[in-house]
């Protein structure tokens, strides 16, 4: 157990770290600034890059709404819940403390930016409120569950899994960086949410609420289409 909770560790820091890294330290970079849809492709390398390293230790997670999406598709026991979250927030928070001491060593560097946090109404990038964010974040992360589920059946060629959901991260966030930032996933939220303080703390219900939801209705759902008949 030690070992799985430690691959959760790792794999979430990497998440956290080149996700939003990207977001901090490249996205506006000038002239040369990688904008959404390189950070995009960032969250998905980095899902995928974790995948094939740690993931045949932990089952590669690196989220408490893909935990609770698995449990209850019944693919994951749900006496390790709770110490996959701690470790998952674990590694979010390690991920954010690191990238606080890479930014702030450019003079001019504050918070008041967002730091890459989640949020909605004046907090969104594209001004959407909370119902739109609510909406979104359930909706996109029950689409990874199904996605996370069905890519790992066992009637589906072993190996490429993680090339799928790196590219369905990929594609969420595409989607959605202009409307939440992007969270489906409560421990990426947390970990930059406690540095920027204040309205992302506030807010941060709303990044654990619909992630969680979402990824049960993506269990849900799996579980429906690949039951197995009487």
């Amino acid at each position: 157990m030690s070992r799985k909770l430690f691959a959760e560790v790792f794999g979430t820091f990497w998440l956290v770290f080149g996700g939003c890294g990207s977001a901090v330290l490249a996205a506006a970079f000038p002239q040369l600034g990688i904008g959404f849809a390189g950070v995009a492709l960032a969250f998905g390398l980095t899902v995928l890059t974790m995948a094939y390293a740690v993931g045949p230790i932990s089952g590669g997670h690196f989220n408490p709404a893909v935990s609770v999406g698995l449990a209850v598709a019944g693919r994951f026991s749900w006496g390790e819940l709770v110490p996959y979250v701690v470790a998952q927030v674990i590694g979010a928070v390690a991920a954010a403390g690191v990238l606080f001491a890479v930014a702030s060593g450019k003079a001019g560097f504050d918070l008041a930016g967002g730091f890459a946090s989640n949020g909605y109404g004046e907090h969104s990038p594209g001004g959407y409120g909370l119902v739109a964010a609510l909406v979104i974040e359930v909706v996109l992360t029950a689409f990874f569950l199904l996605i996370i589920l069905g890519s790992t059946e066992p009637r589906v060629p072993a190996g490429f899994a993680p090339i799928a959901i790196g590219l369905a991260l990929t594609l969420i966030h595409l989607i959605s960086i202009p409307v939440t930032n992007t969270s489906v996933n409560p421990a990426r939220s947390t970990g930059q949410a406690l540095f920027v303080g204040g309205w992302a703390v506030q807010q941060l219900w709303l990044f654990w609420l619909a992630p969680i939801v979402g990824g049960a209705v993506g269990g849900v759902i799996h579980k429906a289409l690949f039951a197995e008949k009487a």
